[in-house]
């Protein structure tokens, strides 16, 4: 796991040669082949696009290396490659982007992580760096990758609402106060993987130590750190003891990365040959071949030293023997996290003792990661793919033929990329396959979350190749054919019903970059259409919707997207012309609030706005609010978590990444509950020297009451909205129609808000007590009422006003009433849902409505002569700079930005045409951001009027021009003017 570029698949080319004793590669072509990216798209662009596995050897030890992806389109590949590894090997050449998200994801998937410093040639070689100024580097390097996991492990990182700190103690790396990191605990190795050379310090310390055996421990603890060797007293002495002498360096700087420099600087000689051979082959007794140091090339002479000294691949196998748990140890610690514990009613328990003992013996065995014959197969599926069926080993275990039936037409299977938890998989055995969704409590006899499956084959994966095996272990990955049909992303495979699925997995970013796709020609639509649900199921991330008639496809970001277009076209539609659209951006809709005016506005009076039904039973009163930008992130990033806490079910797998939930006591909705208190706290901190105490006070507790009166979240149920319940004791719980008629107050239920822990069940149940009395005959009953108001607040939030795009961070008071002796006893509840959905949106309208835009964070590097093209180019896009700073020992320029996702189509372009190609980009999904502008702005005050005029010198409206081309996609009104300003049309003098 690692940021883009940084080594991955070089590195995984040492490993496979070493690990497979040359049979799947040969030393000769490590480093260079690329032998895990086996795609041709992969291999066009030099990045690794899909996860891939490969078992290897390490003496009696079996290692399963799976290469993921760096770049973030494909970081489901990386979650996919997560939830079935134990261990992360992350690689570093500077801490950036992903290696954030890198570290989050192993932390979060509680993988025991190992770091590789690469690269490490660029240091003498190209940056020209002392060893002095180096070692300053790495240290720097070692101690961000430790700060990022310190904040992990803490709570404090800015998005580690994932586990949070009730977690963190649960944490197996030893000591909480204690880096991560440490070069002397074994886990850092320092690498260059394109020449395939490594080392840790413990191979330095032991070669040290064969003159000094006495001293091999305290060499090992002197080689990184503040510690230098007293040459007069032979010993290592500390810090303060180094502020005393004279020309005294690090001992990592004088016994390791000095010998490195000197071999690098005597090694690219013209007689370079000579002295490597006298001085390091000679010296080490190395295995290096005349062939090898007769080469013309000092560099490849070099390389082969260097590789023979400090051999790479077999650096990092011990290292991961070493430093890393087996599956019986990392089973035990990772399973809380993949199978929670589940509440169970006491009556449900008593009723199914049986069912609930024997998931027990199975989450035991999972556990145990039990190989015994009587032990429960359990597998877990984290994504499919799809391969030709000429691709497939025509030959079986015993060498007798396979056979591969196709399903119709099709060219390609699907297989299942899985792990075996628990027991003994075997080719032909009969699984049951569990959804997400299934409950062993309550069956299934629809067949729609528990099918049972006959399996066909199962295979080792071999990088690119596969190879026919007849069963498969616990502990083991597996490719597994016969899923194809019943598994669209991913599933739990177990032989016993009576089994819990594994949590879901949790994706880094949401597919926020579509497009419209169709056929060109109408009687392709069938082939289309399958084409479209076999890349839903190729792809983990890929999102395939009908919307307003059109096919959607939603993908991570360009790259992702290029991918998914050419998949169609080439795998799963090759015969289908296509027409694809320019990408289509996701907005939200909100309201003007920020800071003291948003809390002014909270606080003081507000009209409501008010519709009544045409049937004359019904009326709603609607006023809207903003809800602080801090509460608004921890409902998004919260989602799966309050679906499983409020609904009793677990919510859209990729969406934004929760709060882990663990469900054997109320810790995890506690810590919920606390983030959402620490959320307006930081609101009312930052305008905390703007208003007095008494103010702030009481802003705290108008926010504090909000939460008291949640009734629902939308849209989609657990959307970062909130439907308010009145207020019973500011309200009179009664109203009066335009004909005389008095009206009743029916309040919310407030569940929610229970659900969540900020009232109590009872006082949840006493907040309707105003609306306890019996309504009369036609009209509807509360609970009916209720689930109206619920069911017209998820529309309005699911399609709002500007552009019928989801409302974000609102909250809604919504005050219905039922009006007695009506005329009509007809049911009109389909009237009264749509007065509450137009109340809401009518509302929005008359409180400044704003459209809100996702954001990318954007690192770039760029060399100093084109930093300016670069500020162009990010003006042109509308991007807002962060900071810059210069890379230590070099001439290039790091630049941190926000760039609106909006214009980040044609960012790439623009910045290769204006920096020819010299400056490169990151792009990570940040946040979401209102566009300050008034959609509907027109000149009206005084000031207004004398800065603007008429209108007619404003410049473009942005937030108009983008909620017009949404509205244009979607087949909305559009009102535009052929002449919006005449005068301005008058170019001609007039005849007389």
């Amino acid at each position: 796991m690692a940021h883009v570029d940084h080594g991955k698949t070089t590195l995984a080319d040492h490993l496979v040669a070493y690990g497979s004793g040359g049979g799947l590669l040969t030393p000769k072509w490590a480093g260079q082949a690329r032998v895990m990216d086996h795609l041709p798209e992969e291999r066009a662009r030099a990045i690794t696009m899909k996860s891939a596995a490969v078992a290897l050897g390490h003496g009696a030890h079996r290692v399963h290396l799976i290469d993921s992806p760096g770049h973030l389109d494909f970081c489901s590949e990386v979650s996919a490659a997560a939830r079935l590894a134990d261990s992360a090997l992350i690689l570093v050449d500077g801490v950036h982007v992903q290696t954030h998200a890198a570290l989050r994801k192993a932390f979060a998937e509680r993988l025991r992580p190992c770091l590789v410093l690469n690269k490490l040639d660029r240091l003498i070689t190209g940056m020209r760096l002392e060893p002095e100024e180096a070692y300053r580097r790495l240290r720097r390097i070692v101690a961000e990758a430790n700060s990022v996991y310190s904040d992990l492990r803490s709570g404090s990182y800015f998005s580690s609402l994932l586990d949070g700190p009730a977690q963190a103690q649960d944490v197996d790396d030893g000591d909480g106060d204690e880096d991560a990191f440490a070069p002397q605990k074994g886990n850092v190795i320092f690498a260059c993987a394109r020449d395939g050379w490594g080392f840790r310090i413990h191979d330095f310390a032991a070669l040290y130590a064969q003159a000094h055996p006495d001293m091999a421990s305290k060499l090992l603890g002197g080689l990184w750190g503040p510690y230098c060797w007293d040459k007069k007293n032979r010993k290592v002495v500390g810090k303060e003891a180094m502020a005393s002498m004279t020309n005294q360096q690090p001992m990592f700087v004088e016994f390791v990365l000095k010998p490195l420099w000197k071999a690098y600087k005597e090694g690219l000689k013209e007689d370079g040959a000579s002295w490597l051979r006298d001085q390091v082959v000679s010296r080490y007794n190395l295995k290096v071949s005349q062939r090898e140091l007769q080469n013309k090339e000092p560099e490849k002479v070099l390389q082969a030293v260097l590789k023979a000294w400090l051999p790479l691949a077999e650096t990092v196998m011990t290292m991961l023997v070493e430093c890393t748990q087996d599956p019986i140890a990392a089973q035990r610690f990772r399973v809380p996290k993949l199978m929670p514990e589940r509440e169970l009613a006491p009556g449900d328990a008593a009723e199914h003792a049986g069912i609930v003992a024997e998931a027990g013996k199975v989450k035991r065995c999972v556990t145990a990661c039990s190989t015994s014959a009587r032990a429960p197969v359990v597998v877990f599926v984290s994504k499919m793919f799809g391969l030709a069926y000429k691709d497939l080993p025509p030959s079986g275990v015993d060498g007798e033929l396979l056979n591969h039936t196709t399903s119709g037409s099709a060219d390609e299977c699907f297989l299942a990329f899985a792990r075996v938890f628990s027991g003994v998989l075997r080719a032909g055995q009969k699984v049951f396959v569990l959804s997400l969704m299934y409950d062993p409590l309550k069956g299934d006899t629809t067949s729609k979350h528990l099918k049972e499956v006959e399996l066909q084959h199962l295979y080792e994966m071999q990088g690119q190749d596969l190879r026919a095996v007849a069963s498969v272990g616990a502990g083991n990955l597996v490719a597994i054919q016969g899923l194809g049909d019943h598994i669209m992303k991913t599933a739990t495979l177990s032989s016993t019903r009576n089994c819990w699925p594994f949590a879901s997995m949790m994706f880094q970013v949401s597919p926020l970059l579509k497009v419209a796709i169709e056929p060109s020609n109408l009687a392709d639509l069938g082939a289309f259409v399958n084409g479209l649900r076999l890349l839903n199921q190729a792809d983990p991330l890929a999102e395939c919707t009908q919307e307003n008639g059109q096919y959607l496809l939603a993908a991570a970001g360009k790259v992702h997207l290029e991918l998914c277009i050419k998949n169609l076209n080439e795998r799963f539609a090759k015969n289908v012309k296509l027409n694809v659209s320019e990408p289509l951006v996701s907005f939200k809709e909100t309201i003007q609030g920020e800071g003291v005016g948003n809390m002014e506005s909270r606080m003081g009076p507000q009209e409501f706005v008010e519709r009544n039904a045409p049937d004359g039973k019904f009326a709603v009163r609607v006023k809207v609010i903003r809800l602080p930008d801090a509460l608004t992130k921890v409902l998004e990033e919260n989602e799966k978590l309050l679906s499983q806490t409020i609904q009793g079910q677990t919510a859209r797998s990729n969406g934004a990444t929760g709060l882990q939930c663990s469900q054997d006591d109320g810790r995890s909705v506690a810590k919920l509950r606390q983030h959402m208190l620490s959320a307006i706290d930081r609101e009312l901190e930052v305008i905390s020297m703007q208003v007095d105490k008494l103010k702030l006070e009481r802003y705290r507790k108008t926010l504090l009451g909000y939460l008291q009166r949640i009734w629902a979240l939308g849209p989609l149920l657990v959307g970062p909205n909130l439907l308010l319940s009145p207020d019973v004791r500011s309200s009179s719980g009664a109203t009066t129609s335009q004909d005389g008629r008095e009206g009743i107050l029916v309040c919310g239920t407030c569940h929610v808000s229970e659900k969540l822990g900020f009232v109590s069940v009872s006082d949840a149940e006493t907040s309707n007590d105003i609306a306890n009395s019996e309504p009369s005959t036609g009209a509807p009953d509360h609970e009916t009422l209720r689930n109206i108001v619920v069911s017209g607040f998820q529309e309005a939030t699911n399609a709002g006003p500007l552009c019928d795009e989801p409302m974000w961070g609102l909250a809604f008071i919504v005050e219905p009433y039922i009006f007695t002796h009506s005329p009509d006893n007809a049911n009109h509840s389909y009237e009264h849902k749509a007065a509450v959905r137009e109340a809401c949106r009518v509302a929005v309208l008359q409180s400044k409505p704003r459209l809100v835009q996702p954001m990318y964070f954007c690192e770039l590097t760029t060399p100093t002569v084109y930093l300016g093209a670069v500020y162009a180019v990010l003006g042109d896009c509308r991007a807002k700079v962060l900071k810059e700073e210069m890379q230590e020992g070099t001439s290039l320029f790091t630049v941190h930005a926000y760039l609106p996702v909006a214009e980040s189509s044609e960012f790439s372009e623009k910045l290769r045409s204006g920096t020819s190609g010299a400056a490169s980009a990151r792009l990570a999904l940040s946040h979401w951001e209102a566009i300050p502008q008034d959609p509907f702005f027109i000149p009206k005050t005084r000031e207004e009027i004398e800065e603007f005029g008429d209108g007619s010198n404003m410049g473009p409206n942005l937030a108009k021009t983008l909620i017009n081309s949404v509205r244009r996609r979607k087949g909305l009104h559009v009102e535009d003017k052929v002449v919006e300003h005449g005068t301005k049309q008058r170019t001609r003098a007039k005849k007389v």
